[in-house]
């Protein structure tokens, strides 16, 4: 990795928001896999929680929200 872009905010969170995006689709793949109510519900919530981090991250890098100026 580039210095440059070690040091960059941005490069950082993109690549947070692709694992955070791989890891929701791999929670919601196995709701289907698995047929316990409270599983099903565990995983979900856990995809929605990182849903809300990544929209965070998006926030962040938009300077969207008060609170990031």
């Amino acid at each position: 990795m580039d210095r440059e872009d070690d040091r960059n905010p941005l490069h950082h969170t993109e690549k947070m928001k692709t694992r955070l995006t791989e890891m929701i689709i791999h929670l919601r793949e196995d709701i289907d896999k698995v047929d316990e109510p409270q599983f099903k519900a565990m995983f979900e919530t856990a995809a929605e929680v990182l849903e809300g981090l990544k929209t965070a991250f998006a926030h962040y890098e938009q300077r969207g929200e008060r609170v990031w100026r």
